[in-house]
């Protein structure tokens, strides 16, 4: 599954489906990642977090999250 979008997102419903989103930021940068990889790198502290808990999705607008940056996210 491929999906476009205008920001970072890890959902609770995207889990497990091998989805493969490409954001294109506000500011020009463009990323692309695998959900399911995201995930498991992110996972123990993305289940820690309020709004993971509560909307059941965690959201960065302007770039990738720090953790992420220089890894192999495909």
């Amino acid at each position: 599954m491929k999906l476009n979008s205008k920001r970072f997102v890890i959902r609770k419903s995207l889990i497990g489906k091998n989805a493969v989103i490409t954001v294109n930021f506000k500011n020009g940068k463009t990323a692309t990642y695998n959900h399911d990889k995201v995930f498991e790198v992110m996972k123990d502290k993305l289940e820690n977090m309020n709004c993971f808990q509560k909307y059941k999705s965690y959201t960065a607008t302007n770039n990738i999250p720090l953790v992420l940056r220089d890894k192999e996210l495909v």
